[in-house]
């Protein structure tokens, strides 16, 4: 079963637990749970590297959390291409030499469609961002984390659970989980946590492409997603949570 710390624990942990100083990468930045996972970060104290594919809207988010001493890298980068990840990580080795939390995030959804309907170069798309990614990004950063630094996925329900005329995202988030706890069980020994994400319905820009009439009042806010994982993230260094779950009201489809 899931490990899923009661709030009142959370909390406390919270309060207990600081990650001033320590250096975040966090892809997929520019919106949605990247953003508010920077966001609340940015409170702790974290020096961040935050990458996406809009230029624009990165500098707007580098902006935004600026203000303070922490150090921040914005840098665009395509989680599919190996070349624009080693320029990522030759610009993180230059400004900051080490990672102490890496938050696999970027993700793509496609559009209701039964698997006869669905279009290879689709299929191949959503693979490429869902899973590809995330293992370019983790291979890359290994080399710079050390005992006590921290691997969260985001992966969704949909890791566990199947959706009918979702067949490319089912199959993307069903690989990743696979990936995240095989990389778990090969840095448990090396001191190096991995925590899978597994949030139910998030309100986010991805449902208007998986489902624009999706009922996103009431789904969770992104804020609420990063708080859990920020609590997760400032655990004693001798515990972990291996999946994280973050559940919302039910919702029809869902």
């Amino acid at each position: 079963m899931p490990r899923q710390p009661s709030s009142n624990t959370l909390t406390s942990v919270r309060r207990e637990s600081s990650l001033r100083g320590q250096v975040a990468l966090i892809t997929g930045a520019t919106r949605g749970i990247g953003v508010a996972l920077a966001q609340q970060l940015a409170t702790q104290g974290c020096d961040l590297i935050l990458t996406g594919r809009s230029q624009s809207a990165l500098a707007r988010i580098r902006r935004e959390l600026s203000r303070g001493k922490r150090r921040i890298l914005a840098a665009p980068c395509d989680v599919r291409d190996p070349r624009s990840v080693d320029a990522l990580f030759r610009a993180t080795r230059k400004q900051f030499g080490r990672l102490d939390i890496l938050i696999n995030n970027a993700g793509i959804a496609h559009p209701n469609l039964a698997i006869e309907q669905l279009p290879f170069a689709l299929w191949k798309d959503v693979m490429a961002t869902n899973l590809d990614g995330v293992f370019l990004i983790t291979q890359a950063a290994l080399p710079f984390m050390k005992r006590g630094g921290t691997i969260v996925n985001n992966l969704s329900i949909a890791a566990t659970r199947v959706f009918a005329g979702s067949a490319a995202y089912n199959a993307s988030k069903h690989g990743a989980l696979g990936f995240t706890n095989t990389l778990r069980e090969e840095l448990r020994p090396k001191g190096i946590r991995v925590i899978g994400l597994l949030p139910g319905a998030t309100d986010t820009d991805i449902w208007k492409t998986l489902w624009p009439q999706a009922p996103r009042r009431k789904m969770m806010s992104p804020k609420t997603v990063a708080e859990a994982v920020v609590c997760a993230l400032a655990l004693a260094s001798g515990a972990t949570v291996d999946t994280l779950v973050t559940a919302s009201s039910p919702l029809s489809r869902m």
